[in-house]
């Protein structure tokens, strides 16, 4: 039943997105995710905020990120990847257990605040830090 679902789900997803004549629509992210083990797939969608100047400390997460910057500039390193500022209205993606090696406000003044969409196919938490950070 529930592959049937997601197979829905993503039947769904191709097809352009269906707007009121009022609004538009664009895609802000298209990314491809990495086969998942179990049939069951859960999305928590977390929002994220860093005072000036804030951080957090290194980590990973197990699952897939999609994450989308509302307000601000978020400052990011995973490792083997660029460190690239992301500012309002920008995407970004993390693979499953990349190392989190920067994440932070890239301003001292302002407050910096994102989404973090985790696509899980295991009951695990959500983020791990990385021992000797």
């Amino acid at each position: 039943m529930a592959g049937l679902a997601a197979a829905a789900l993503v039947a769904g997803c191709r097809k352009a997105p269906q707007t009121p004549p009022d609004a538009t629509a664009h895609p802000t992210l298209t990314q491809v995710i990495p086969a998942m083990a179990a049939g069951e797939l859960k999305v928590t969608v977390l929002e994220v905020e860093y005072g000036p100047g804030g951080s957090s400390a290194p980590h990973r997460h197990p699952c897939a990120v999609i994450g989308y910057v509302i307000d601000g500039e978020f400052h990011s390193r995973t490792e083997g990847g660029p460190d690239t500022v992301y500012r309002a209205g920008e995407s970004f993606y993390e693979a499953p257990n990349a190392v989190h090696l920067l994440s932070a406000n890239a301003s001292d003044r302002h407050r910096v605040r994102f989404t973090a969409s985790f696509i899980c196919d295991t009951d695990t938490p959500l983020t791990i830090p990385v021992p000797g950070s």
